[in-house]
């Protein structure tokens, strides 16, 4: 069935049915009904339909909504899309009464309807499921106590941190993408329903009816912005994108973290995988899809704005497009923070050794502490560790750390531990034991 053909001959070619329909927007079937629901209920309070003839549409469409909600409604082959579906379906319930569902309503304000509807209830899922995965970090980062690992800057070891600080930096990544979603949804939460195909109606409508009705707390107020508009869903997919991007940082670093060489956490077996040809593999794949869906995110960013890039106002069905991209972007999100959750939940983090000159910067700043210059400082202990090359901190005597600088005592050495070092620090926000407990305290405020 489709929604038009008055002023037609012919019956749509075959080669155009099959080019220009698809069944990506089914998934929309629920919130479809819904919306028009409340539009049948408005066009009824305005007195566009009569008692009877809304109470028939409203009983078609909840039989329905039941359908829908059992998985047993029906979708044929010559549905062009949901929404004339929905329409077929309620000619077949309530006969030639739902010829006047589309009143005062185009596809145009409806498929947008939907979207924001669908994307505002998906939206709330991912901030929950991104609020529990923060949730797990931060139990983690609990258990992790004084596990002490070294920070790396350009890939090289930088300072001794709590392994739970590097953690916790995760998590309020996490929070923020939570946040970036909600600030999403309250753009999103705009009814366009009334704006119709581009200009509005000459009917008596009231926009703000359905959209109280469906939650929403703002109503279009230009209906070509209403109807033409898609920057929502990039928005949308952008949230997914960035989301994606912290859980792919995360995942890259999981993956080093699970080698012989790095050593610092161990998945569960039932979270991992092995190799067809290497008995000894243990592979950390959840972590490697992570990072390489993220790519395929990255570019639908750039095809949802190169979408809009061109279009005069108002609608074109080049807008058909944005349900695949957004749709993809929001499932790619859902599963890969269903994976990781339980991924973390499993696994058993480790204390690493940590040699070398991890603590050189606590080493320059003991110099600071007594009046010495930090420019001064910093050329001492570069000395010293230049002087050292190939030699563990360790190694060096009292008498070469008098030469690096009058100003050091022999009972300097010791701040070069990475625990001392990281138990000397006293910096806010910074990598210290007290820090990580103060974390833990406001992001369990936060999460509740």
């Amino acid at each position: 069935m489709t929604l038009w053909g008055g002023r037609f001959s012919e019956r749509p070619d075959d080669i155009l049915w099959e080019f220009t329909t698809s069944e990506t927007d089914r998934r929309l079937l629920l919130v479809d009904v819904r919306g028009s629901l409340a539009h049948v209920r408005m066009l009824g309070a305005v007195g566009l339909l009569t008692e009877s003839e809304t109470a028939t549409l409203v009983g078609g469409l909840e039989t329905i909504l039941n359908e829908a909600s059992a998985g047993r409604f029906a979708f044929r082959v010559s549905d062009e899309d949901v929404h004339s579906a929905v329409e077929r379906r309620l000619f077949e319930i309530a006969g030639d009464v739902a010829g006047k569902l589309h009143t005062g309503r185009s596809r145009n304000d409806q498929v947008v309807l939907d979207l924001r509807v669908y994307l505002t209830e998906a939206g709330r899922d991912r901030i929950g499921q991104i609020e529990a995965l923060a949730a797990v970090l931060v139990e983690k980062a609990e258990e992790a106590g004084e596990i002490v690992v070294p920070a790396y800057t350009h890939m090289q070891r930088a300072q001794a941190v709590p392994l739970a600080h590097h953690l916790l930096a995760y998590v309020w990544m996490l929070l923020r993408d939570a946040d970036r979603f909600a600030g999403a949804l309250d753009r999103i939460a705009v009814s366009p329903l009334g704006a119709g195909a581009a200009g509005g109606s000459s009917l008596p409508l009231d926009p703000v009816l359905p959209a109280e009705e469906l939650g929403f707390g703002e109503v279009f107020e230009n209906s070509l912005d209403a109807v033409a508009s898609r920057d929502f869903v990039a928005e949308y997919t952008f949230c997914c994108a960035q989301t994606m991007a912290h859980l792919s940082r995360f995942a890259e670093e999981l993956v080093l973290w699970t080698t012989k060489e790095f050593g610092w956490v161990e998945f569960a077996d039932r979270h991992s995988t092995g190799s067809s040809a290497l008995p000894q593999k243990k592979n950390p794949d959840t972590a490697e899809h992570v990072r390489g869906r993220t790519a395929r995110l990255i570019g639908q960013v750039a095809a949802v704005l190169a979408l809009q890039k061109g279009l005069p106002l108002a609608y074109n069905s080049d807008l058909q497009e944005d349900k695949e991209i957004v749709f993809n972007a929001d499932d790619t999100l859902a599963g890969a923070l269903n994976a990781v959750a339980p991924l973390v939940q499993g696994a058993v983090f480790r204390s690493p050794p940590i040699g070398g000159w991890i603590g050189a910067l606590d080493l320059a700043e003991v110099l600071v502490r007594r009046g010495i210059s930090f420019r001064e400082a910093h050329e001492a202990v570069g000395h010293l560790i230049r002087d050292a090359e190939g030699r563990e901190p360790g190694d060096i005597t009292p008498e070469e750390l008098e030469k690096a600088h009058p100003a050091f005592v022999p009972s300097d050495l010791g701040r070069l531990d990475a625990v001392d070092s990281v138990r000397a620090r006293s910096s806010p926000g910074g990598g210290s034991f007290d820090s990580v407990r103060q974390q833990i305290e406001r992001l369990r405020r936060r999460l509740g």
